[in-house]
This record gives structure tokens, sequence and C-alpha cells, in this order.
């Protein structure tokens, strides 16, 4: 099938077959390899991306699903070598280790401001659990989102 989408202010019309996950198609197709698989089952969180300024598990959507649509993944969000305030909260907070989460996380955290742009520490450990993390004990991703946090 043929599907036209915008990622990250980028138009892509590409084949694509029916059953080809947004994931799948994100990595391999576009070369996006920020948008983590992770359990491919949309537990885990690493996966998550922006469609049309909403949070979505890109492994539970076909590509065919997101055709007309805007998306933004985690290399979307830097601006000319400078990073979103949220990437430069979460380096300031030490809020990554291995660094496997944290596109996945970036992007439930940028949909949880978007929301709610001043969020509690409960809300925020709340919207936060959605995203698994095996290093960093959340802490510092915490802090950092409170960082980002419209005062």
């Amino acid at each position: 099938m043929r599907i036209q989408l915008d990622v990250n202010g980028q138009h892509h019309v590409r084949e694509v077959e029916p059953r080809r996950l947004l994931l799948d198609f994100l990595r391999d197709d576009l070369g996006l390899t920020g948008t983590h698989a992770g359990c491919e089952h949309g537990v885990c969180g690493a996966c998550t991306i922006e469609m049309e300024g909403m949070a979505v598990r890109s492994c539970l959507l076909f590509a065919v699903q997101a055709d007309g649509s805007r998306l933004r993944t985690v290399e979307g969000l830097a601006k000319g070598g400078t990073l979103d305030p949220l990437q430069q909260a979460i380096s300031d907070q030490h809020g990554l280790q291995c660094g496997f989460c944290t596109p996945g996380v970036l992007m439930a955290a940028l949909d949880l401001l978007r929301i709610n742009p001043s969020p509690t520490e409960a809300e925020v450990r709340a919207a936060m659990s959605g995203n698994l993390c095996r290093c960093t004990g959340y802490e510092g991703i915490v802090q950092a989102v409170l960082q980002c946090r419209a005062l």
C-alpha cells in the first residue's frame, strides 16, 4: 500500500506491506533508529513516538494506520544542534544511564507536559510508570520532568 506521512517535518511517500509495523517502518525504512524496539507488545514504552501531537506506541500500529499523519520521533526534538529543554533536563538531572529507554521516556514526558504543563511529582511518577527503565531508578527522570514544568 502507498502511504504518505510527515515525520519530523519531512514528507515521505512509501510503499509498505499492509502488516508492516510503524516501528519497523520508522527504523528500517526511514533509518530513524532512535525509536527502540523493546517488548513489541506495547508494555515497555521504548517505541513511544508522537502521532498528531499525542504519544503512541509505534509497535502497536501498522504503518498504514499512520497514512496522512504527522509524526515526531526522538530525532525530531533537537533543533539546530540545540537540545530540546527536556533532553537537556534529562542530561542535567542524570536521568539516563544505558539510554535504551530514553527516547520513549522523552516522548512520553513531552506528552505529559502537553496535557499537564505543571504536574506534581506524583503525577509525573504515575505518567512515567508506563516506560520501563532498568538502570536509573527513575529519580533523575522524574526530576527532569519537574525541571521542565511550567511554573
